[in-house]
């Protein structure tokens, strides 16, 4: 092999590598259909199988990437596994007590229901402070916001459906001991997998030219 030519092969992305055996758009194509009949499927819609080890580690692989100035990866994720979902439901239950004294037992009880509603749980968490100073916050979110959906549209890829879901409680005190939330961090959104058992009707996307302008020139 002449030298330098290791470091020509090399360069091949994996998009490249697709698209040279693929007819001229059909890889776009494949994408767009997946990204555009991507849809939310709430967590009570969702139930086993969840992926196993080998597709989650796909999913979360995606996450990878992501962009991310500096590669500081300012975000990480926590798998919530079935063994300790009661914890997850306390730190639920212990939230809503903390910011509502007058909480019924009904409404505690909904509370720690949440956590047990998806096959699949995880929590992402955002590093927006700290590290870098030149990277700031806006683009750590933006950064974990692009590896969330990278794991969103992979899941959706293998078949299964997925939903974020937040709420007050991911800034409560009982959440971020659970989490060991370091400095910095902040709990961003749960994200839920799982096979969809019932789906809602797709809803209608927005028209490019609702949310695209064209800068004008003096």
């Amino acid at each position: 092999m002449a030298p330098g030519m290791d470091d020509c092969v090399s360069m091949a992305s994996p998009a490249e590598v697709l698209m040279a055996g693929a007819a001229p758009g059909e890889a776009a194509e494949l994408l767009a259909a997946v990204i555009h009949s991507r849809q939310t499927v709430l967590p009570r819609r969702l139930g086993d199988p969840a992926p196993d080890a080998a597709q989650l580690t796909t999913i979360l692989g995606s996450a990878a990437a992501a962009p991310d100035h500096g590669q500081l990866t300012p975000w990480r994720f926590v798998i919530v596994p079935e063994a300790v979902r009661d914890r997850l439901a306390d730190a639920f239950a212990a939230a809503l007590v903390a910011r509502d004294a007058q909480a019924t037992p009904e409404q505690v009880e909904q509370a720690r229901e949440k956590a047990h509603r998806a096959p699949l749980l995880m929590l992402a968490i955002g590093q927006l402070e700290g590290g870098d100073p030149e990277v700031d916050a806006s683009e750590r979110l933006i950064s974990a916001g692009c590896a969330i959906q990278n794991v969103l549209l992979t899941a959706h890829a293998m078949g299964f459906g997925a939903a974020l879901t937040s709420g007050k409680a991911l800034k409560s005190q009982a959440l971020s001991a659970l989490f060991n939330l370091a400095s910095g961090e902040h709990a961003l959104c749960f994200i839920n997998i799982g096979t969809p058992h019932k789906r809602k009707p797709a809803r209608e996307r927005p028209a490019v030219d609702s949310y695209v302008s064209v800068l004008a020139g003096e």
